[in-house]
């Protein structure tokens, strides 16, 4: 669409190149009425392209990927799921990680099970997945699933694990959306649900200097573009627009986000869960015309922060005085946190992300963007899996366990 995202950042916020703390009356202020949805059937990636490449593709990793979703889940069973319409109250993870885990099986179950339906569609190209997907969406519509979520600023858990539910739902319907025949009432229903929560959800603030602000933000505005194509909402895709805009105006100068950094023993981890949203996002906006990768704010790009993150995952001495050097890095072997790298390295070539990438395949994230690998990855770019859980270990974390005391 050739848009002047330079201009356009330069224009709301000066070109002092120092890092500012966007606030929410100042993001409240921004003019994104440049920003529209341009396209309903546009999902996060080219499904017909993609399934046009997998066909003719004799990529061993894609060939797997594909087979293990060919013979996909039962429509019955799925829809023997019952929608969750009790007032959903979750403790919080870190105080209570057992009860956390318990509490938040079904909503896993939930976003495993769309998650698993558009892939098999991908993978198939076969009817029966995409109308089961309608249809367990569109049972849980009917229930207005979801929308009773318990909120207090000081027991956020509910409405922070809706979050993931919300956009891994919208995703997934993104993906068979286009390729549905008939099913029009199913479908309205869905997407007057999916709407309708999504204004709820969003209508939540946060807090100040907290979920108003750091990676919550951008998940909330991950699903608030995407649903926003779906729906055709203007209002709901710029909220989506401003995480971005938001991000990269609270960047400092090395490429770190100040709110994620600011978590201690965890700042790495959160630098990088930040990415797997605000990255993801970028993709859902880029497929609407917009060259949101390319957006500059104070002198500030994504690509910076992706820089950083990859720089304090080999030498956390980086992260200079903004967080303890010895970092928790548990998360490295967890390649659920890494699916914005496939994205990633699909528009831009880092050869530290195609070395890391390259121990952790497949990836594969039940929410955020679900088979990562198998919707992204170039043919060429690796041909066989990485299986010795040794050698993952001493190539893809080199140098990282000594600095990771035992949790």
């Amino acid at each position: 669409m050739g848009l002047s995202l330079v201009l356009v950042a330069s224009l709301a916020f000066g070109t002092s190149p120092a890092a500012q703390a966007m606030t929410l009356e100042e993001r409240g202020e921004l003019d994104l009425s440049a920003y529209r949805v341009t396209d309903t059937d546009a999902s996060y990636f080219d499904v017909e392209a993609r399934m046009s490449e997998l066909g003719g593709t004799d990529n061993s990793i894609l060939l797997q990927e594909r087979d293990k979703l060919e013979n996909g889940p039962s429509c019955q069973q799925l829809l023997s799921l019952a929608p969750i319409t009790t007032r959903l109250r979750i403790p919080g993870y870190y105080p209570s990680p057992k009860e956390w885990e318990l509490a938040s099986e079904p909503l896993f179950q939930f976003e495993d099970s769309v998650s698993m339906l558009a892939g098999s569609y991908v993978a198939t190209g076969d009817d029966y997945y995409a109308e089961c997907l309608v249809s367990f969406l569109d049972r849980w519509a009917q229930d207005d699933a979801l929308t009773d979520f318990h909120y207090d600023p000081m027991e956020p858990q509910a409405w922070f694990a809706t979050e993931s539910m919300i956009f891994a739902a919208g995703m997934a319907y993104s993906l068979v959306r286009p390729d549905i025949d008939g099913q029009q009432e199913e479908r309205q229903r869905i997407e007057t649900w999916l709407n309708d929560l999504a204004h709820k959800h969003v209508a939540i603030p946060g807090q100040p200097g907290n979920s108003c602000c750091n990676n919550h933000f951008y998940r909330r505005a991950l699903y608030a573009s995407i649903i926003g194509v779906v729906t055709e909402d203007d209002e709901l895709f710029r909220f989506g627009v401003s995480a971005i805009y938001s991000a990269l105006s609270d960047m400092t100068d090395e490429g770190a986000f100040p709110l994620e950094v600011a978590r201690g023993r965890r700042a790495t981890h959160y630098q990088n869960y930040a990415l797997l949203y605000l990255i993801t996002n970028m993709q859902v906006i880029a497929r609407q015309g917009y060259s949101i990768f390319d957006l500059e704010v104070n002198g500030h790009r994504i690509h910076d922060a992706v820089d950083f993150a990859l720089t304090i995952f080999e030498d956390p001495t980086q992260l200079g005085d903004m967080a303890p050097h010895e970092q928790y890095t548990g998360f490295l072997k967890d390649n659920q946190y890494f699916a914005w790298m496939e994205i990633y390295q699909r528009r831009f070539d880092e050869p530290r992300i195609s070395d890391f990438l390259a121990q952790v395949r497949p990836v594969y994230n039940r929410s955020a963007g679900g088979y990562a690998t198998l919707y992204f990855m170039q043919p060429d770019a690796q041909d066989h899996l990485v299986m010795d859980d040794e050698k993952r270990e001493t190539t893809a974390f080199k140098g990282l366990e000594d600095n990771s005391p035992s949790e």
